[in-house]
């Protein structure tokens, strides 16, 4: 493993460069599904300033991206990074805080920002690509980087797949040995981790109708109303945790949000509420959707609903289980490279907190995958309100419109995982 190390070092890129192209991803966000600009800079860094040798195909999946490079005889390792935005305004205050509009999908113009870190993935992944480069003589096989689109939605792996990234006829990319894929979390930065097994909850995401009759606010008994339908909705949902799900297991069952009319006196047909869910094993994801199903059902119908409620799927993550076999090897490399104390690497990292939907592209070709996670957060911040044990509340977390990782010694970091991992599998023994 020392000998990966010192690949690293020896071809780890002057970082100065990147630093810069990390603060334009930030400052030029792009929401999900509308990711052209930065796919287009993606693809031009790789072939321009990278190495004409990429072989580089675009337009996957929507603005997807698979970089290939071939370097002899060996397995072929996929390092993945997505790379669209949040609709979040972005409160951070830095000197290149994305002040971008865009029009969504509902047709609504909302700040974006990159709220999550995908600019960090974006850039750690294109400086690792010029490492590997750098080092090609020293190991054999080939390179294979996804660039992957609408993460946040956790629709962009599917779409890649579906949209034949591994198909021979149609953007014929090699199916890869090994999947690997990193995440910046706030954590104190300069820390790196894995877990074997278990690192993401799968989560699904709806939009219910709830149908009434509306009307005016002064006679209730010539309505169903739809608002008190909602809120005996809402209550009764907050009991599946709590009174179905087995104590010992995890799971959350949240209402985000309820619209129904916006006048005071004036009751109107629909009322909509927007769940949101989180499970740790398919057999209790199935349990909770069914009850919701069954309490929304119920509720409509001891509310003489006009009719049925509608139930919209709009998100549907899948549970990310890392491989035992290829985290314990990862495992080895990361130990011997970044030292394992609290600082710096851990093999019993903590779950994502989110979910993702990398898996997608490994579990599509059955192959198997490690998804590591690393840390953002300025130590001299994090060390204070460790210290004062404060951290909870006071450390900007994904999706927080204050939410920015210091960029160094972040971008090394995740620099050397990508590299390290792929050179796991890759480096010549």
């Amino acid at each position: 493993m020392a000998a990966i190390s010192e690949l690293i070092e020896q071809h780890r890129p002057k970082l100065a460069s990147y630093e810069e192209l990390y603060k334009h991803f930030h400052a030029n966000p792009e929401l999900s599904n509308q990711e052209n600009e930065t796919a287009a800079a993606i693809a031009a860094h790789l072939k321009e300033q990278i190495s004409k040798d990429f072989d580089v195909r675009t337009a996957i999946g929507g603005t997807g991206i698979a970089a290939l490079f071939h370097n002899g005889s060996g397995p072929t390792i996929l390092l993945r990074a997505d790379f669209d935005a949040l609709p979040v305004e972005e409160r951070t205050g830095l000197p290149y805080a994305s002040k971008k509009r865009m029009v969504d999908a509902d047709g609504i113009e909302k700040p974006v920002m990159h709220a999550c870190g995908h600019d960090m993935h974006i850039t750690c992944l294109l400086a690792a690509a010029e490492l590997m480069l750098s080092a090609k003589d020293s190991w054999s096989g080939t390179l294979l980087l996804a660039f992957q689109p609408a993460e946040e939605r956790g629709t962009g792996a599917q779409a890649m797949v579906d949209d034949g990234m591994y198909d021979p006829k149609r953007h014929n990319v090699p199916i890869p040995d090994v999947c690997l894929g990193g995440h910046v979390m706030p954590f104190r930065a300069g820390f790196v981790g894995t877990k074997r097994g278990l690192m993401a909850s799968s989560a699904d995401s709806m939009r219910i109708t709830l149908h009434g009759r509306g009307g005016h606010a002064s006679m209730p008994d010539r309505l169903i109303d739809p608002v008190v339908m909602a809120a005996s909705t809402v209550i009764r949902l907050q009991t599946i945790v709590s009174r179905e799900v087995d104590p010992h297991d995890a799971a959350v069952v949240t209402v985000a949000s309820i619209q129904a009319g916006d006048a005071e006196n004036v009751v109107v047909d629909d009322a909509r509420i927007a769940v949101d869910v989180r499970t740790m094993n398919q057999k209790t994801r199935e349990q909770v959707y069914a009850s919701i199903q069954r309490i929304v059902k119920a509720e409509s119908l001891a509310s003489n609903a006009v009719a049925e409620p509608t139930f919209q799927t709009t998100r549907s993550f899948p549970l990310t289980v890392n491989d035992e076999a290829v985290t314990e090897k990862l495992e080895e490399t990361f130990r011997a490279h970044f030292k394992e104390d609290k600082h710096s690497y851990s093999p019993n990292a903590p779950n994502l907190g989110g979910s993702e939907d990398f898996s997608n592209l490994a579990t599509a070709v059955g192959k198997p995958y490690c998804f590591f996670l690393y840390g953002g957060t300025d130590p001299t911040l994090w060390d204070k309100h460790e210290a004062e044990g404060t951290l909870s509340g006071n450390i900007p977390i994904n999706h927080s419109g204050l939410f920015h990782p210091v960029i160094m010694p972040t971008l090394k970091v995740g620099v050397d995982a990508y590299a390290a991992g792929a050179l796991t599998w890759l480096a010549k023994r």
